[in-house]
């Protein structure tokens, strides 16, 4: 299986490398990168181009490693015990699976997604080393011990918030998403908005590096961010011009598509102050 990038994901000669050797190697993929870079998307777009189902694991910050294997419902057993019900007999009943269980059971390979493990507890990482190793796990209530019909491709993303543990960065094969040049951008941009036309397109992209390499800002817009900014100005229907930045603001057009927080329009605000001054 070779994954070569797809119709709707442009992926850069480097990324492509470090999915096959992941595949090859049968170990998870740690994915980091800002976030809007395409992490989460590139585990859908690998599952569709190498023709696998997906299973999905959104990690939150109070997300527990077990729960990615099972989970135990013992309140709904006691409360069940006390009502008569005949299903208490079972243990079976009670036990919830997890998203490592249905990747482990499932009748084909498939493509587990771990998506921004960084949420969660910095032990998180920890506690499924040895299921990510062995491929197995036990379930205590029952006995049983599940392992993997076929090992799943397993792809970790992180918008690298905390540092992940030494252990597990070891059993990873690693890749940084770096922000895409300039070319590479408008190859992305192509694949949604494929009828753009090159003056409104180079425009654009000159305003948007400007904007991203403003010192001192605090967010710098993403690929998603500017995605959705072409598609307000295509929206709006403008033109080459209209995106000019002149007269009493440094703002760009649309800019809510591009800056995400106070900061970051009031620093524009001030160049513009400055560049008045100036002027």
């Amino acid at each position: 299986m070779k994954f070569t990038g797809t119709d709707q994901y442009v992926a850069t000669e480097d990324l492509t490398v470090a999915v096959n050797a992941s595949v090859t190697l049968e170990r998870p993929l740690l994915v980091k990168g800002e976030p809007g870079t395409g992490k989460t998307e590139l585990a859908r777009q690998v599952a569709t181009a190498l023709g696998l189902p997906m299973v999905e694991w959104h990690v939150k910050s109070t997300t527990k490693a077990a729960q990615g294997l099972y989970e135990y419902d013992a309140v709904s057993r006691l409360r069940d015990s006390q009502l008569g019900d005949e299903r208490v007999q079972d243990v079976r009943n009670y036990i919830r699976r997890g998203k490592l269980w249905q990747a482990f059971e499932a009748e084909t390979k498939v493509v587990l997604l771990i998506d921004e493990i960084d949420k969660a507890d910095i032990e998180f990482p920890n506690d499924l080393l040895q299921e990510l190793d062995r491929m197995e796990f036990h379930v205590y209530e029952t006995g049983e011990t599940i392992r993997a019909r076929h090992r799943p491709v397993i792809i970790i993303t992180s918008n690298n918030e905390k540092e992940l543990p030494d252990a597990f960065l070891r059993r990873c094969f690693f890749h940084y998403i770096r922000f895409p040049e300039a070319e590479t951008l408008k190859r992305i941009v192509d694949v949604h908005f494929p009828g753009i036309k090159d003056a409104l397109l180079t425009t654009a992209l000159t305003q948007f590096y400007q904007i991203r390499e403003t010192p001192g800002l605090k967010k710098k817009p993403s690929t998603s961010e500017v995605l959705d900014w072409l598609k307000l100005i295509l929206a709006e229907d403008l033109a080459p011009e209209d995106l000019k930045r002149e007269g009493t603001s440094l703002l760009p057009k649309l800019h809510g598509a591009l800056l995400k927080n106070e900061q970051d329009v009031q620093l524009f605000e001030r160049l513009a102050f400055l560049a008045r001054g100036r002027g």
